[in-house]
């Protein structure tokens, strides 16, 4: 009762309801909230403090930016209430023309990033199999598997997001790049993906206090990291009990100029240096895959940790199940 008192108390002011309509549409800033609304930043800046301490919107930074997002919890009181909102009230077509005059500037710097370095991924995406195959083969752990919530460390352009976004409730994408993750919110946005949200982090420190994830995905991340061992125990942590950790990276090569040139740290991994890697996080391992590309090959190490209804259960049996 208190819960649903504090949100429609938060809610109950014209200016609050509209913050709240186009923060279920999409992340805005308070820059660009100003500019949909009209009115000055501190009033604004209030609004959302009120609308926050109200369960209604969450908040997040990403560098000097500050994001406002629909909030996921609170019984869906948030949602209701914006489902209650005319989609045909003037000040709300308004708000939403204004809104997506801001997504088509998002786009265009987008586009104009990708363009600047759209050559260097296309360099690394010639050495080996296409894509579509590495999704392939990735889809065979995660289609029917009853995934709640999906983290993908190292998002770059959202693109695990796009693909498994549809088959999960709720997914985040993490990157240390703010350019990337432009991209990354623009491609979420055309893909109309309202579920799927992403964050600036690091991954050797994720922002999860406790598990909150039933999969992680390292994709093509793990050759720029320093110290790879430690990102994956951080991703095991975040894990639920009986959650599901896919590594996709390279084999082994001597492609010395992917470092000279794309800053990898390392040169591929072994099947038995990533298997270490994740028993020592705690997680027991599957049989890898590789696919064989002209030069690369692309490994994908699937793990899992047993669930604590049945913890004699092996981890093996999980994937088992899931490959099957």
């Amino acid at each position: 009762m208190e819960e649903l008192l504090a949100g429609l108390r938060a809610a109950a002011e014209p200016t609050r309801l509209r913050l709240l309509v186009l923060c279920a549409e999409n992340e805005l800033t308070v820059t660009e909230l100003t500019a949909i609304l009209g009115q000055s930043q501190p009033r604004v800046s209030r609004h959302l403090k009120l609308l926050c301490e109200g369960g209604l919107l969450e908040r997040f930074r990403e560098g000097n930016w500050v994001f406002y997002r629909l909030a996921r919890g609170g019984k869906g009181v948030a949602r209701r209430l914006v489902d209650l909102v005319s989609g045909d009230d003037p000040t709300v077509l308004r708000d939403r023309a204004r809104l997506s005059e801001i997504e088509r500037e998002r786009e265009r710097n987008a586009s104009a990033y990708f363009a600047r370095n759209a050559h260097q991924w296309a360099a690394i995406r010639s050495l080996h199999v296409p894509e579509q195959e590495v999704e392939a083969a990735l889809k065979q752990f995660i289609e029917g598997a009853g995934i709640a919530d999906l983290l993908d460390i190292g998002t770059g352009t959202g693109r695990m997001l796009e693909v498994f976004g549809p088959q999960v409730d709720h997914a985040v994408g993490l990157d240390l790049s703010r350019d990337m993750l432009a991209v990354a919110r623009v491609n979420l946005e055309r893909a109309q993906l309202r579920n799927c949200t992403v964050r600036h982090g690091d991954m050797y420190a994720l922002p999860f206090a406790v598990p909150s994830f039933d999969l992680v995905i390292l994709h093509q991340v793990l050759h720029f990291a320093e110290r790879p061992a430690e990102a994956v125990a951080e991703a095991a942590r975040v894990l639920r009990p009986g959650g599901r950790l896919v590594i996709v990276d390279f084999a082994p090569h001597e492609l010395e100029a992917l470092r000279e040139q794309h800053a990898h740290r390392r040169l591929g991994f072994a099947d038995d240096e990533v298997r270490g890697w994740v028993a020592e996080a705690g997680l027991a391992s599957a049989p890898a895959i590789h696919l064989p590309g002209d030069p690369l090959t692309v490994a994908i190490w699937p793990s899992a940790i047993p669930a604590p209804s049945d913890p004699a259960r092996p981890a093996l049996a999980l994937l088992g199940e899931l490959q099957s």
